[in-house]
């Protein structure tokens, strides 16, 4: 296969400093609101991107390995943006040793990327058990019966320990499931262009109630 050859020419309307809101989460409400308008896939799917120093997460050389999964944004405000995940999980453990964890959403209808830099920390239990009720229950057996990210003997011991949470009737929160906010210290919007000269607009800040600071970077 030619992959090489693969080619499209991107369409995107402009990115201009004057059409972005200053504020980056304003920006991306609008944005995800066309996403949501136009996608025809999940527009709330997004790269979750961690990394960690701990032993077990490291190369033969002892370099840091980075991991990358594509998860669901449940969430987000000016406090940041939500997902939920096990506490156990590869990602739930390289959060609790290394915080820092990037996001990106792609919307290829709209010839969007959004990629978001922070910190990532457990939101509180009571929200948790909101969003955890509110799922079908399905999930709820799903989440309580799988031991995320460990090695298991094959889908029929799955299947049996979903059968067994399911005949217990117990679909309560287990303490090891529940969110995640990022809070953000650098949020980039990256607009498609033709002949590759994308715009891309970024904002920083230093903490989390600090100004932010509004840029454009070279495609």
């Amino acid at each position: 296969m030619a992959v090489a050859a693969i080619r499209r020419e991107y369409t995107g309307e402009p990115l201009t400093e004057e059409q972005t809101n200053p504020d980056p989460f304003v920006q991306f409400e609008n944005w995800f609101g066309e996403a949501v308008r136009l996608s025809t896939f999940d527009p709330s799917a997004m790269f979750l991107a961690t990394a960690t120093a701990n032993e077990a997460d490291t190369d033969t050389s002892g370099r840091i390995m980075v991991s990358g999964r594509v998860v669901l944004l449940k969430g987000f405000d000016e406090r940041g943006f939500v997902f939920y995940t096990h506490y156990e999980s590869r990602k739930g453990m390289q959060l609790n040793d290394n915080p820092r964890a990037s996001l990106t959403f792609y919307w290829p209808e709209m010839v969007r990327q959004v990629c978001i830099e922070g910190i990532a920390a457990r939101i509180p239990a009571g929200e948790s058990d909101a969003y955890f009720d509110s799922r079908p229950a399905g999930s709820r057996i799903s989440a309580i019966a799988s031991p995320q990210s460990r090695t298991v003997q094959g889908r029929s011991e799955l299947e049996a320990r979903t059968e067994k949470v399911r005949k217990s009737g117990n679909l309560t929160r287990p303490e090891n499931w529940g969110g995640y906010r990022l809070c953000p210290d650098r949020i980039e919007f990256w607009q498609g262009r033709p002949n590759r000269l994308h715009d891309r607009i970024l904002f920083t800040r230093e903490m989390e109630h600090s100004p932010w600071k509004m840029e454009r970077l070279a495609p």
